[in-house]
Parts: structure tokens; C-alpha cells; sequence
């Protein structure tokens, strides 16, 4: 049997299992599963004005960070249906106490995320609870509380089952990342938006902007306007306020933005502003290791880097720097002989050199792992370490001393359509690491969709549902986990098609990535 028509009968039958666990008492469709849930067995239905209210609260909300994900909170449940029943006799949940308890709503790096949610069976007036050390603990609440819910057909109102509910819940790991890639392929403003809103609804916490690349540069750098001549077209740039508005759009759902500009490799759109940061006009890439002038560029960039994206880390990229360019330039080759230098170390000068630069302007800085293969015990002692290219370098980076994120390409590159969303669930960020101080130095892990055959139209269902599969991995605590990814198939299948309703191009699970479905069907089979 194929590896689809397999998937298929197992959703089927996950399917069949799922209609007769829910007769006997219902499975907790929530994504990704929260650290603790207990339950009744009451129904209650949602008012169609549903309340917030903030009693007991340190947090004034004077950004409307909170009010505004409410708001969202409240459609996402309503699903653009007619709330149109009546209420009369039924059990109604007026509103929801949201108590946080700190007053600050700046959206730090390792920010407690934690959050308690109760849901009563009994009282007058019925409120649910949430309370959270901050507004964004709360709004991982508000994002498990709509999962509760659900459209009733027949009453035409919003159902609620299984109260009384309490769930306590917080994340295993501070950085839960999705990598776009914008200089591969344009992104509208407004996908990656979409991207985020999705993001928010799986607990993800990091935006990986890739933006730039030897393809393309769309970012218009106010130091160096030249650099966005190297865009693919006039119209396929953003501005620095787009940068702006996306960086604040993120921080409002929770979501940071990390921004990335990958030197000295993977540099050639740059020299099409500015031509003497190549080499030559024949071998465009690394940028010039010779020249101050490169240098200056990398310092206004991230100089204006630093009034946008406010997050504590700065992604500099570093990884298949081919060095070739740098010998067979005669102008540079003397440089290095100058300087003493082979194709090495002037490699390990640029990376070095770059990470001055940018923690002289108040970031910490990621590299990808071949920074750390080529040359560890030189990386800046806070370096975070990137790792892509495969299993064991987690374990030798944190043995180190160094921080690591994790995003091994076998099993977390989407745009490896033949990943399938079970390795996505299945892959460990602390394989072989049984040290808990070691274990402490792994922030975390990324899903990365790189863009050379993804754009606009497809994105979406790219990224999800296997992106989800992950982000349970690095959410849930580890023995919530299911050893078998096999046994959370219904209740991803469930997550996909919430995706689906609330406008989420989510792929089938059957199938490799981005499957298109095999046959009619149920969303819940595909």
C-alpha cells in the first residue's frame, strides 16, 4: 500500500475512533495539547455579545493589545456565521475575566508565556478566567479558549463543551520559529501577515525574516538606498515602514521578528546598487572581505536594523560561503597575503568582524552552524548557533558553552515536500543532550520555508499543517507528548481544518507537502 492510501486509512480510521470517543465523552482537541486539562461534562453556549473584562488585573491595556486580540478571538469562534439562535432556557457564558498581572507589555525574548484558564459549569452571571503573569500569556489563552468552541447548527450558536475546564499551561522551550524567505520570492505584506495570524494560532513565537539574498534585496535601507535597486522589480520592494508595521503587526499577536541578512555569502543582489561590494563584476560574491566599504554598508544596515526590529537577536547569516571569488580577484588576493591570510581566515575575519558590528548596536547574534564547524572557539561567547545541516551538532555546541536553535533540514525544512508532517511531530531538539544545564542552552527550534518554490500562492498550505506538528514539539511538555505520532493524527487533522475555517490554506496530512486532496472527502479524512 502506498504511503498516502496508508495515511488515508489511518485518518479514517482515527476518524471513526474520534465519533465514538466523543459519544463516550469527547478527546481534547486543542493544538498544540496544553501542559495540564481537566474537564466535566456540561454544555454551555457562548453570548453573542461575549464580555471582557479585566477585574483584578495590574495590566491597563493601553495599547489595546489585549481588547484588540479579544476582538479576534471572538470572530474566530463565530466563523463569519449568524449568531442568530436563542438563548432562552440554554446555559450561557457572558464573558471572559482576563487578570494579568504585570503592567508591562513589552514583548521580550524568554517573556513568561504561562497561562490559567477556567472555564465554570456553574454561576450567575458564567465567566470564564485567565490569568497570566502577562498580556501575552493571556493571549495564548485566548487562543486555547476559541479551540473550546464550536458553531452549533441546529441552535445557531456557539457551543461549548466539557465544562467545567482547567488548563494550566506554559511553553517548553522560549524561541518556536517559522523561517520566510523573501528574497527568493516576493512576499506581499499581507501574506506574511496571514502568516502570522496563523502562526499565533499554533503558539509559534518567532518570524524568521529571511530577507535578503544573492537573488534579490527588497528592503529599502534609508543608509543605502541603492541597496533595494537589487529587488526584483520596482514593485516588488518594502519600505522601512512596511518593515515597521509588519514588526508591530507580529509583536500584537505575540510574535517577535527576527531579521536576517546573511553575510559574506549568499550577497550578490547587493552589488547591483553598489558594484564595488563585489569582487569583480564577474565573480559577485562573498562581498569584498577587502574593503572597508562593505563594512560600513553591514554597519548602516544593521544600524536601521535597530530602529525596526526590536528583538534582542539579529540573524547574520554566515553559512556556504564559497571563497573562491576572494583568490582568483587579484586586488583581494593581495589583501590577503598582506594580511596573512588564507580563504579561512579571512572567512572567519568577515563573520568576527560582522558580529562586532552588530552587538555594537545591542544585538546578540545567530549564525548559521558552519560559523561554529569552521571556527567555535572564536565565536562571540554569546553567539547563538543555528544548526541546519543535520543531527549530532546540538549536542557539540551546547557541550561548548554556546546557545543553539534547532532546524535540522532531514526533518524541519518545508520546503522538503517529501517531509512528512509525523517527522516534523517526531523530531527531538534534545537528542543525545542528558545535561539540564546543556539542555537550558537549547533555545528552541525553527521550521524554515525557504522560497525557491513557494511564493503567494502557495505558502500556506507549504507551511501548514506540518509547521503545527512541530510546534507541539516544542510547546508541550515532553511527556505529554505522544510517542507515536499515529495517535495525534485525529486531532491534527481537526487543528488543519479549524485552519481551514478560519482561512488557512492548510494542506492535507495525507500525502506529502502541500498534497492536494486525493479524492471528495471529509476534511477530517484528508
Amino acid at each position: 500500500m502506498k504511503a498516502p492510501a496508508l495515511m488515508r486509512l489511518v485518518l479514517a480510521l482515527a476518524v471513526v475512533g474520534c465519533c465514538a470517543a466523543r459519544q463516550a465523552g469527547g478527546r481534547v482537541d486543542l493544538w498544540p495539547m496544553p501542559a495540564s486539562v481537566s474537564r466535566g461534562a456540561r454544555t454551555l453556549y457562548v453570548a453573542r455579545d461575549l464580555k471582557l473584562t479585566t477585574a483584578g488585573a495590574g495590566y491597563k491595556d493601553g495599547k489595546a493589545i489585549l481588547a484588540d486580540a479579544f476582538r479576534r478571538m471572538v470572530a474566530a469562534i463565530q466563523l463569519d456565521h449568524a449568531i442568530n439562535g436563542s438563548y432562552d432556557g440554554l446555559p450561557v457564558l457572558a464573558g471572559v475575566n482576563v487578570a494579568v498581572r504585570s503592567p508591562d507589555d513589552e514583548l521580550k525574548f524568554g517573556v513568561d508565556e504561562s497561562y490559567r484558564l477556567t472555564v465554570p459549569s456553574t454561576g450567575s452571571p458564567l465567566y470564564a478566567r485567565i490569568e497570566a503573569q502577562t498580556v501575552y500569556g493571556a493571549l495564548h489563552a485566548l487562543e486555547t479558549f476559541s479551540q473550546l468552541c464550536y458553531f452549533d447548527f441546529i441552535l445557531s450558536v456557539t457551543g461549548l463543551h466539557w465544562a467545567p475546564w482547567t488548563i494550566v499551561d506554559k511553553p517548553r522551550f522560549p524561541y518556536r520559529g517559522l523561517l520566510i524567505d523573501t528574497a527568493r520570492h516576493y512576499l506581499p505584506v499581507p501574506v506574511i501577515k496571514s502568516v502570522i495570524d496563523s502562526m499565533a494560532y499554533s503558539k509559534l513565537n518567532v518570524l524568521h525574516w529571511h530577507i535578503v539574498d544573492e537573488q534579490s534585496f527588497p528592503l529599502e535601507i534609508p543608509s543605502y538606498p541603492k541597496l533595494s535597486n537589487g529587488a526584483y522589480s520596482y514593485s516588488e520592494k518594502y519600505t522601512i515602514n512596511d518593515a515597521i508595521d509588519i514588526v508591530q503587526y507580529a509583536e500584537r499577536r505575540g510574535v517577535n521578528v527576527l531579521a536576517e541578512i546573511d553575510v559574506p555569502g549568499h550577497a550578490g543582489s547587493w552589488g547591483v546598487g553598489y558594484p564595488s561590494l563585489w569582487p569583480s563584476a564577474t565573480c559577485q560574491q562573498p562581498l569584498d572581505v577587502s574593503s572597508e566599504f562593505t563594512f560600513k554598508v553591514i554597519d548602516g544596515i544593521l544600524s536601521d536594523f535597530s530602529k525596526v526590529f526590536k528583538f534582542k537577536f539579529v540573524h547574520l547569516g554566515g553559512d556556504e560561503v564559497d571563497t573562491s571569488c576572494w583568490t582568483t580577484t587579484p586586488r583581494i588576493k593581495s589583501w590577503l597575503v598582506q594580511h596573512g591570510m588564507n580563504e579561512s581566515d579571512a572567512y572567519r575575519y568577515f563573520v568576527l568582524r560582522a558580529q562586532k558590528i552588530a552587538i555594537s548596536h545591542g544585538y546578540e547574534v545567530i549564525n548559521w552552524e558552519e560559523t561554529f564547524n569552521n571556527f567555535g572557539d572564536k565565536l562571540d561567547r554569546k553567539t547563538v548557533v543555528h544548526n541546519w545541516l543535520g543531527g549530532g551538532v546540538a549536542e557539540k555546541v551546547v557541550s561548548a558553552g554556546l546557545r543553539c536553535i534547532v532546524s535540522n533540514q532531514d526533518k524541519w525544512y518545508l520546503d522538503h515536500l517529501d517531509a512528512t508532517w509525523e517527522g516534523f511531530y517526531m523530531n527531538e531538539p534534545l537528542t543525545n543532550i542528558y545535561n539540564p544545564e546543556q539542555q537550558k542552552l537549547i533555545l528552541g527550534g525553527e521550521v524554515c520555508m525557504w522560497g525557491e518554490h513557494i511564493d503567494a500562492s502557495d505558502i500556506q498550505q507549504t507551511i501548514w499543517p506540518r509547521a503545527a506538528a512541530a510546534a507541539e514539539r516544542l510547546w508541550t511538555p515532553v511527556e505529554r507528548l505522544a510517542k507515536n505520532p499515529t495517535a495525534v493524527t485525529a486531532r491534527l487533522a481537526h487543528f488543519r481544518c479549524l485552519l481551514n475555517e478560519r482561512g488557512v490554506a492548510a494542506a492535507p496530512l495525507a500525502g506529502y507537502g502541500r498534497t492536494a486532496p486525493s479524492e471528495p472527502g471529509s476534511c477530517m479524512r484528508q
